[in-house]
């Protein structure tokens, strides 16, 4: 086999998200776990669900602790597009179709409720999180959609929301059509965040970072394991992870993972289109501003959807590069990232019991690219549901054993599946495989085999070379190298792992095994 590519030129910009860029990589007063420990609730993961949750439990009356892998808001909360909305595009004519129109209204109801909770949380705080309300528009610029538009735009407002169909927004460019929403949400994320994590050790919660949670047993109490074996003994835990980690039921079936790009640029004041938007053309683009200074707000494009494990990421930021500087020629691109996002088989997020026959471990997950409000939704239902005060009447709708899932999810759970058993049995074919480590370039990366056995073997610029396993820790599928981040991906739940090894990403909690690199004689 021949020599691979080279990773080629990244894009432009710092390869950072701007969200984390602009924050305190940590927070004071929330080092790591160094002692056993006991308290009402265990909320594992420290991103928007977990510190919405943790807040709302403070607030409840009862002790609390975070328990975060890495930095809090650091992962996918730091990497959002911090939409707080109630529109999901072609959402509501489909739950209303496929759930009824009582469950298109309460997820609607749901949904705005958690735009308002967000203001009145920020306002409470005084958080410093840039919090606008503004117009959410689903737009398209083709003719085929326009009219699924319209439909949509007749049944959010059916649900319950400010709706209306226009053909009319603020974007340079002209659209067929859009549904417009009123009065939604955009904000720092991780400004808005960290304020809460704040407000919890301020008010005698505990917040530890570096603390990757590798074991609970449920029980009356329940105990959570750490990685360096520390307990923390618990009435309620709740599993705010993302992806769900120690997923005894099998959420993962349910789930799809998609990654997804994004850029930050300046942009003059005077060319803000005045809004958030979303399409589901062009691989799916999201546009929205901020505030940056005077002159210049800061405009926030993604899109660009596609597996973990895609070779092609260098690819897809060319083109988001030139979707966005085509029609925004005045941006100054300053950053660049990626995301994560998971979801349902049905689409509806799952927010309840861990697993049928739990009595005191949740889960909140599937939440697709909606992340923060749904975050905020969650963190109201988990604890009503772990307090046992007035459940809202929206709870079943989320239930992760909502009656009819099989039905209604089986179409896309077993899509799900089927395409797990292809990679698996066929992804040790997939283009991306060197013959040897000699193959890989600088700053490359490939599965090769290594003294019989298959490893992840990545070249530094410096001519290193660093082999760790190439079996994912979760379920055992062969990983990918990601050339622009530099990381290894699954391709089948979206585990993620940095070049040593360590997880980035769930589902899963070990690290990749550290295999013996090849000689240097052999390079």
């Amino acid at each position: 086999m021949s020599r691979l590519p080279g990773p080629g030129p990244l894009p432009p910009g710092v390869a950072e998200p701007y969200w984390t860029a602009t924050t305190a990589p940590t927070v004071p007063g929330a080092g790591a776990l160094t002692s056993d420990l006991t308290v009402d609730v265990a909320v594992v993961g420290g991103g928007a669900t977990g510190l919405s949750t943790a807040w709302e439990l403070i607030e409840a009356g009862r002790s609390v602790v975070v328990l975060e892998a890495g930095h809090l808001a650091a992962g996918s909360a730091g990497r959002a597009t911090a939409q707080v909305t109630a529109l999901h595009p072609l959402g509501y004519a489909g739950l209303a179709r496929t759930r009824g129109e009582e469950a298109a209204r309460l997820c609607a109801r749901s949904m705005a409720e958690a735009v308002d909770r967000v203001g009145e949380i920020a306002a409470a705080l005084r958080a410093d999180c840039d919090l606008e309300r503004l117009p959410a528009h689903a737009y398209a610029t083709g003719t085929t959609r326009h009219e699924n538009l319209r439909a949509e735009a007749e049944a959010a407002r059916a649900a319950g929301l400010a709706a209306s169909y226009t053909t009319g927004t603020g974007l340079p460019f002209t659209i067929t059509g859009a549904v417009r929403v009123e009065d939604q949400a955009q904000l720092h994320p991780r400004r808005y965040l960290l304020a809460l994590a704040h407000d919890i050790l301020a008010r005698g919660g505990r917040v530890h970072e570096n603390t990757r949670v590798t074991g609970l047993k449920e029980g009356t109490p329940c105990r959570v394991t750490t990685e360096h074996g520390l307990v923390v003994t618990a009435a309620d835990v709740v599993l705010a992870t993302h992806h769900p980690v120690l997923d005894r039921g099998l959420l993962y079936t349910r789930l799809s993972t998609r990654r997804e790009l994004a850029v930050a640029a300046t942009l003059p004041v005077g060319d803000d289109p005045g809004g958030m938007y979303v399409t589901r053309e062009d691989g799916g683009r999201s546009v929205r501003t901020a505030p940056y200074d005077e002159e210049r707000r800061l405009l926030i494009v993604t899109g660009e959807c596609s597996a973990p494990g895609d070779p092609d990421v260098a690819r897809r930021f060319d083109r988001l590069v030139h979707w966005t500087t085509e029609r925004f020629p005045r941006a100054r691109i300053l950053h660049h990232w990626t995301a994560q996002d998971h979801e349902s088989a049905d689409a509806v997020p799952f927010v309840g019991l861990r697993r049928p026959g739990a009595a005191h471990a949740y889960v909140a997950t599937g939440f697709g690219g909606w992340g923060l409000s749904g975050a905020v939704m969650a963190g109201r239902l988990l604890t009503e549901l772990v307090v046992g005060r007035t459940i809202p009447s929206w709870a079943g709708l989320y239930d992760p054993w909502r009656p009819g899932r099989a039905v209604r999810g089986a179409p896309a759970a077993l899509r799900n599946q089927v395409a797990f058993g292809r990679r698996f049995l066929t992804d040790r074919l997939r283009a991306g495989r060197a013959a040897s480590e000699t193959d890989v370039p600088p700053g490359g990366g490939a599965v090769v085999r290594v003294d019989g056995r298959r490893c992840a073997v990545h070249r530094q610029e410096d001519g290193t070379v660093r082999a760790v396993s190439a079996r994912c820790t979760h379920l055992g599928c062969l990983v990918a190298f990601n050339a622009v981040e530099r990381t290894w991906e699954c391709p089948c739940h979206g585990s993620r792992f940095a070049p040593d090894g360590a997880v980035l990403n769930g589902p899963a909690t070990r690290p990749l095994e550290i295999r013996e690199a090849p000689d240097a004689d052999d390079r």
